[in-house]
C-alpha cells in the first residue's frame, strides 16, 4: 500500500508539472496568435480563470500597439497594420500616413524611372552668336572620342527643309504665327530625330538650338523624361564684345542664310534677328525652373553647374570647364624619314636617314619663319628620330611621352615580309580590325588614343604649335580634330616629308597639305582585300610598300647585337 501510495504521489507530481508546461505553452501561442477568439477558446478550455484571461489579452494589445508604432516609424512599408480597439482618432491618423506613404512611393518611383545610365540629351540654350553650335560640335568631337556615340542636331538645318531660301529676319518675330509655326516644327523635328538616335542604342545627342523661353524648356524636359532618358541644358551667355565680334563674323562668312546677301545686307538682318530673340529671351533661373543646367560664360571663362548629376553629366563639365574660345593654327609632321622607313621596318627608335636629316633642315626653316612673327611651342615624343626632326626649330621643345610611336610588342623592329613569315596568324588579324588589335606584349591604336587624351585636352588650349610626331600617332590626332570615324584612323595618309596645317574656323578646321621638296620613302599600307588566316603569302603582301630590302640587315645594330 507505501508503494502504491509513493508511486500515486509521483503521478500526481508530473501530472502537475505537465499542466504547468502546458500552460505555458498555450500563453505563449497565446502573445502571437493574430486570431482572438481562437485564442480565447484555447485558454478557457485549458480551465484558466478570467484573470488569466485578461492578463494574457493585455500583453497581446501591448503587442500590437508597439507593432504598430513601429510601422508608423518605417514610411517605406506600404501596409498598416492596425492595433485592435484602436480610436478613431489613430485610425484617421493612419489613414493620412498610408496615403502619404502611398504618394512617397509614387514620387520615388517617378525620379527613380530615368536611370543614370540611361542616354542622355544636351539641349542648348542661348541668343544667336553665343558659340551655341561650336560648343555643341566640339562637345561632340570630345565625347566621339572618348566612346560616347554623339551626334547634333542642328535646329537651324531642319528649319531649312521647310524654306527654299531664307528670306528675311521676319521669320524670327514672335507675332509672326507663320515663322513661329515652320520654327516649333524643325524644333520638334530635331528632338524627334534625337530621340531616335538615342533610342537606336547611342549614348549621347545634342540639340543646338536657341530654346530661350521657359515653356520651351519645360517641354522639352518632360518629354525627354517621358521617353525614359536624361537630359542637361547648357546656356551659352557672352558678354565679352571680341568674342561676340568674331562669332558674328564667323556666321556671316559660314551660315548658309547669308550666301546670297551683300554684307550690308546680312549686317543689318542678323542685328535686327538678334532683337527679335532679345524681346523673347528667358535666361535660365534655377529657383524657378527644376532642371539640370550648366552655364558656361564667355566659351568657358565662367562655368556654373545646378542640379548636374551622372557620370556622362560630370565628364561634360570637366570639359566645358577647361575649353577655349581662340582660333588655333596648329603644324603636324612626322619625323624625318629613318633607318627603319628605308629598310621598311616597323617600330623602333632608329636615327634619321641621310634625306631625313635635310627634311629636318627645311623643316626649321619653315618653321622659324613663322616663329619670327608668331609666338610656337614645338611638341615632340621622346624618339630620337623626333628629337633629331625638330633639333633647329626656334622655339620651346617639350619631350611627350605619350606621343611615342605604337609599340609593336614582339613584332617591333621586323618588316611586313617577317611579320607574315613569323606570325602569320597575328599579321592577318590585325588586317581584319587594325583599329583595335593589339601587337603581342604591345600596343593597339585604341591605347594610342587613351593615352593621348590629356595631350589633346592641353593641345587645345595651344594658340599656335607643331607636333613632330609618328604615324599612328598622327593618324589619332588629326582623326580627333577632323572628327573623322574610329575606323577611318588607322588608314589616314600621313605622308613623310609633308607638313599637314589645321587652322581653326569656329568648330572646323581646315586643312592644308604642304609637302617640302625632299624625297622620301612611301611607308602607307593600305588594308587587304584578302584578311582571310588561311591566305596565301603574296595575299598577305599585296598592298606593302616597296623599300630598300638589298641593305644588310644588321645596319640598324651595334656590334654587339650584330655578333649575337
Amino acid at each position: 500500500m507505501a508503494l502504491l501510495s509513493i508511486r500515486g504521489d509521483w503521478y500526481l507530481f508530473l501530472w502537475i508539472i505537465y499542466c504547468k508546461i502546458y500552460s505555458a505553452i498555450i500563453r505563449l501561442v497565446g502573445n502571437h496568435c493574430h486570431g482572438g477568439d481562437k485564442a480565447r477558446s484555447v485558454i478557457s478550455a485549458s480551465g484558466q480563470s478570467s484573470g488569466g484571461l485578461h492578463r494574457v489579452r493585455t500583453r497581446r494589445r501591448k503587442h500590437r500597439v508597439k507593432h504598430t508604432v513601429a510601422l508608423v516609424r518605417r514610411p517605406s512599408l506600404r501596409k498598416i497594420v492596425m492595433a485592435p480597439g484602436a480610436s478613431p482618432v489613430q485610425a484617421m491618423m493612419e489613414d493620412k500616413e498610408k496615403a502619404l506613404h502611398c504618394a512617397l512611393a509614387n514620387v520615388s518611383l517617378r525620379t527613380r524611372r530615368v536611370s543614370q545610365f540611361a542616354p542622355l540629351l544636351i539641349a542648348l540654350v542661348g541668343l544667336p552668336a553665343r558659340g551655341k553650335s561650336q560648343l555643341a560640335h566640339r562637345l561632340s568631337r570630345h565625347l566621339n572620342w572618348n566612346g560616347e556615340s554623339t551626334k547634333v542636331f542642328d535646329c537651324s538645318e531642319y528649319r531649312r527643309r521647310h524654306m527654299a531660301l531664307y528670306g528675311t529676319h521676319d521669320i524670327f518675330r514672335a507675332d509672326n504665327q507663320q515663322g513661329s509655326a515652320i520654327r516649333r516644327q524643325s524644333a520638334q523635328e530635331a528632338v524627334q530625330d534625337a530621340v531616335l538616335w538615342l533610342k537606336e542604342g547611342n549614348g549621347v545627342a545634342i540639340f543646338d538650338g536657341t530654346n530661350i523661353t521657359r515653356d520651351q524648356r519645360r517641354e522639352l524636359n518632360e518629354y525627354v523624361s517621358e521617353m525614359g532618358f536624361r537630359i542637361l541644358f547648357i546656356e551659352c551667355v557672352c558678354e565679352d564684345q571680341n568674342l561676340l565680334e568674331r562669332n558674328i563674323i564667323e556666321i556671316l562668312h559660314y551660315s548658309a542664310d547669308y550666301k546670297t546677301m551683300s554684307e550690308e545686307e546680312a549686317v543689318d538682318d542678323l542685328r535686327k534677328k538678334l532683337e527679335h530673340y532679345m524681346r523673347q529671351y528667358e535666361p535660365i533661373d534655377g529657383s524657378v525652373e527644376n532642371i539640370g543646367f550648366v552655364r558656361v560664360e564667355d566659351m568657358g571663362e565662367i562655368v556654373t553647374a545646378h542640379k548636374v548629376a551622372g557620370q556622362k553629366e560630370s565628364g561634360i563639365l570637366g570639359y566645358l570647364s577647361g575649353m577655349r574660345a581662340f582660333p588655333q593654327t596648329i603644324y603636324f609632321t612626322r619625323h624625318g624619314e629613318s633607318e627603319y622607313n628605308v629598310l621598311g621596318r616597323i617600330g623602333g627608335d632608329a636615327n634619321l636617314s641621310p634625306r631625313g636629316e635635310r627634311y629636318a633642315h627645311a623643316l626649321a626653316e619653315y618653321i622659324n619663319r613663322i616663329a619670327g612673327h608668331e609666338p610656337m611651342a614645338v611638341w615632340t615624343s621622346e624618339m630620337r628620330r623626333t628629337k633629331q626632326t625638330a633639333a633647329e626649330i626656334m622655339a620651346p621643345k617639350r619631350a611627350v611621352r605619350a606621343l611615342n610611336e605604337l609599340d609593336a610588342g614582339i613584332c617591333e623592329g621586323l618588316t611586313y615580309e617577317e611579320m607574315q613569315e613569323r606570325f602569320s596568324q597575328e599579321f592577318a588579324w590585325r588586317d581584319q580590325d587594325k583599329l583595335r588589335y593589339r601587337y603581342p606584349w604591345g600596343e593597339s591604336y585604341i591605347d594610342i588614343m587613351t593615352r593621348l587624351r590629356p595631350v589633346l585636352s592641353a593641345l587645345e588650349d595651344e594658340d599656335h604649335a607643331v607636333v613632330v610626331g609618328h604615324q599612328a600617332v598622327l593618324r589619332c590626332m588629326l582623326g580627333y580634330f577632323l572628327d573623322a570615324k574610329l575606323d577611318e584612323l588607322p588608314y589616314m595618309t600621313v605622308p613623310l616629308h609633308t607638313i599637314i596645317k589645321l587652322t581653326s574656323y569656329g568648330y572646323k578646321y581646315k586643312v592644308e597639305m604642304i609637302k617640302l621638296p625632299v624625297e622620301c620613302v612611301d611607308t602607307h599600307r593600305q588594308q587587304p582585300k584578302n584578311c582571310s588566316i588561311s591566305r596565301t603569302t603574296a595575299d598577305a603582301l599585296l598592298t606593302v610598300p616597296s623599300h630598300y630590302d638589298t641593305l644588310p640587315s644588321n645596319l640598324w645594330q651595334n656590334p654587339a647585337e650584330a655578333q649575337l
